[in-house]
């Protein structure tokens, strides 16, 4: 991909995506229905990264998390975020066909409930980076409120 920091345009009240948004996603290892990033506004390779993410309601785990009240987990938030950060990673030619492995996270806050229909802007910007691993701070917000919150550790295999 690009070394260079492309951003997503706002038109009126709609975010234009990244010129190469589908080939972003598609850099990603997983694949639906354990793909929770749909497009990508802005990147940095290597550095900073945000992308979206729509709850549809159709999330087979939503019909238990709970029956008549769906609410889309706080762990799936968190996995939503991680998975944004794998596509600042990959799209970096230095981790180009590595397989970026969740390693643990910190620092863990949640602020809202997600139902179906929200729109989930996610962001992860780089701390630390190694060929074995590092760190990054990511964020899932919706309408500009902050959904979830964390740092995140992943290995590189």
């Amino acid at each position: 991909m690009h070394e260079q920091a492309v951003s997503y345009r706002k038109v009126g009240s709609h975010f234009v995506p990244h010129p190469e948004s589908d080939a972003l996603v598609a850099l990603l290892p997983h694949r639906p229905p354990f793909r929770f990033v749909d497009s990508v506004d802005a990147l940095q390779p290597g550095v900073s990264v945000v992308a979206r993410y729509t709850v549809t309601g159709d999330e087979p785990f939503l019909a238990g998390h709970f029956p008549g009240n769906p609410v889309f987990p706080g762990v799936i938030q968190l996995e939503a975020i991680a998975q944004t950060g794998a596509i600042a990673l990959l799209s970096d030619a230095r981790y180009e066909n590595k397989l970026p492995l969740f390693g643990g996270v910190e620092d863990v806050r949640f602020r809202r409930i997600v139902k179906p229909g929200d729109q989930l802007v996610l962001a992860m910007e780089m701390e630390r980076l190694s060929a074995r691993g590092g760190w990054g701070r990511g964020s899932a917000r919706v309408d500009d409120a902050e959904c979830c919150r964390g740092r995140f550790f992943f290995a590189i295999a």
